[in-house]
C-alpha cells in the first residue's frame, strides 16, 4: 500500500533547507506521495530511510528504456488510469511486423512514414521481427532491422534462435516468445540492455510467467496481453494496467504489449485497434502495416493523449514558409498554440499565396487569451521581430495580423517604422478570399 505525505515526513530530516527546491520537508513529502518527486531528490535522507522508502514510493508500474542508438524511448511509470487525473508519463510506441519474406517489401514502406508534428518526430519506432523457425534466416533478418536504427523486437520461437539473433541486433533489444515453461531458458539473455517479453494463455497464467520471470532476477518485463481475441485482449490490458495503478500489484506493474496482427487480419480493423489500445493501455502496439494513412490519426491521437493537460501544446517560434515562400512574400502573425497553427496554417496553404508565417511565443494559448495574459502584444511581436532578425531574413515590410487584436495596429506602426500593418478578418476560413484579394 503506498505511503501517506505523513508517513514519509516522518523519515525525513526535518530541517527545511530547501536543498530538495522544497519550501519545507512535509512539501516535499507531499509531492513524493504523489508521484511528483522521487525520495533520492533529498540529499540527507539516511541511507536506513532510503531503503524503507524505496519501494514504497516508486511508481507502482516500473520504468525503463527501451530502443537502440540515438532512438531510446521510456516504457513504463504510469501511475494514473486516466489521463485527467494527473498525466501519462510514457509515449506508447508502434510497432511493425517484418519476416525473411516481406522485410524488403515492407521496410520502404515503412521508410516513407517520417515526418516532424510539433516538434516531435513521428515515425515507427520498432520492428517486430519474426520468426519462421529457419534460425539463418531469422538471423539475416534481424541483421537488415538493426541496419534501420530502430528498436528491435525479436519473436522468437526459442532460447537459442532468440541468443543467435542478439548477437547481430545491437542494443536493448526486447526478447519476445518467453511463456511460464521457458522462463528459465531465456531469463539468462535478459540484462540491461534486453527486455523480456512475456506472453500467456489466459490472465493467470501471464501472472505466473511474470512471478516466475520475477524469481530469476529479470528486472525488465513486458507483458504480452494478446489473447483470443479482442475482446479478451482489451479486458487483458485494463485487468493488468487496473492491478498495477489500483491494487498496486507489482507484479503486474510492467508495460502491456498488443499484438494486433494476431486478432485482426483486416488493415483498417488493425488501425482502429490501434486507436483504441492506444487510449487503454498498450505501451507497444504491433501492426501489420502503417502506411500515412494509418498513420496520421494515430500520431495525431497519440500526440495529443500523451501531452501533459496542464502545459499546452505548441509550436516551436520560428518562421514558417507557405506555399513556397521567399523574402519577398508578405508575413502573416499569429500565437504559437498548436490548434490556431494548424488551422491558420490550412487556410493559408489554401490561399495558394506565397506567405510568410511568423510564429511567436505566446505561451501556447489561443489569440484572445494569449492577448489578455499579455503574451501577444504589440512589444512581444516587435521584440520576437527583433530577436528573430526579422529584417535581415525578409525583404517584405507588410505584417498581416490577426482580427481579434485589431487594437495592436497602431501600437505595431509606432514600434515597427517601415512597416505596413494590415487587420486580417476575425474567422480563420476568410482568410482564403482575404490574401487572394490582397495580392490580387
Amino acid at each position: 500500500m503506498a505511503l501517506k505525505g505523513l508517513d514519509i515526513f516522518k523519515l525525513t530530516p526535518k530541517t527545511n533547507c530547501k536543498d530538495c527546491g522544497n519550501p519545507t520537508c512535509m512539501a516535499f513529502a507531499m509531492k513524493v506521495a504523489q508521484g511528483a518527486l522521487d525520495i533520492s531528490k533529498c540529499p540527507h535522507m539516511s541511507d536506513d530511510a532510503l531503503a524503507a522508502l524505496g519501494d514504497a514510493t516508486a511508481p507502482p508500474m516500473k520504468k525503463f528504456t527501451v530502443g537502440t542508438g540515438d532512438d531510446k524511448f521510456t516504457l513504463g511509470g504510469e501511475t494514473v488510469l486516466f489521463r485527467h487525473e494527473k498525466t501519462f508519463v510514457s509515449t506508447n510506441l508502434y510497432a511493425v511486423t517484418v519476416c525473411p519474406h516481406s522485410f524488403d517489401k515492407k521496410i520502404d514502406g515503412i521508410r516513407k512514414v517520417d515526418y516532424d508534428r510539433l516538434g516531435e518526430r513521428m515515425t515507427t519506432e520498432f520492428l517486430y521481427v519474426l520468426d519462421h523457425g529457419d534460425t539463418a534466416q531469422f538471423v539475416e533478418t534481424v541483421k537488415k532491422a538493426a541496419a534501420e536504427n530502430r528498436g528491435i523486437i525479436l519473436a522468437a520461437q526459442s532460447a537459442d534462435s532468440a541468443k543467435a539473433a542478439l548477437a547481430v541486433a545491437g542494443d536493448r533489444v526486447i526478447i519476445g516468445g518467453v511463456t511460464l515453461a521457458n522462463a528459465a531458458e531465456f531469463a539468462p539473455l535478459a540484462g540491461a540492455d534486453c527486455t523480456l517479453l512475456v506472453g500467456g494463455a489466459n490472465i493467470e497464467e501471464l501472472y505466473d510467467a511474470v512471478a516466475a520471470l520475477e524469481k530469476l532476477g529479470v528486472k525488465n518485463i513486458i507483458i504480452d496481453v494478446t489473447l483470443g481475441s479482442v475482446k479478451e485482449t482489451f479486458a487483458a490490458a485494463v485487468q493488468v494496467r487496473r492491478a498495477a495503478l489500483k491494487d498496486n500489484d507489482r507484479t503486474f506493474g510492467y508495460p502491456s504489449l498488443v499484438n494486433l496482427s494476431e486478432i485482426a487480419d483486416d488493415a483498417r480493423l488493425q488501425t482502429a485497434l490501434a486507436a483504441v489500445f492506444t487510449e487503454k493501455y498498450g505501451s507497444i502496439i504491433v501492426v501489420d502495416s502503417l502506411n500515412y494513412a494509418q498513420a496520421l490519426p494515430l500520431f495525431g491521437l497519440r500526440q495529443n493523449i500523451y501531452t501533459d493537460p496542464q502545459k499546452p501544446m505548441k509550436v516551436e517560434p520560428g518562421i514558417y514558409k507557405i506555399n513556397g515562400a521567399d523574402e519577398n512574400a508578405l508575413c502573416v502573425t499569429t500565437v504559437d498554440f498548436a490548434l490556431t497553427y494548424f488551422v491558420v496554417s490550412g487556410e493559408l496553404e489554401r490561399s495558394g499565396v506565397p506567405l510568410n508565417l511568423l510564429i511567436s511565443d505566446a505561451g501556447g494559448y489561443s489569440v484572445l487569451t494569449a492577448w489578455a495574459a499579455g503574451k501577444l502584444s504589440s512589444g512581444s511581436i516587435a521584440k520576437f521581430i527583433k530577436d528573430f532578425e526579422i529584417e535581415n531574413k525578409i525583404k517584405s515590410r507588410t505584417l498581416v495580423i490577426p482580427g481579434k487584436v485589431a487594437v495592436l495596429k497602431g501600437e505595431l506602426e509606432e514600434k515597427l517604422p517601415g512597416w505596413k500593418i494590415i487587420v486580417a478578418p476575425n474567422e480563420a476560413v476568410e482568410l482564403v478570399k482575404f490574401f487572394k484579394e490582397l495580392v490580387a
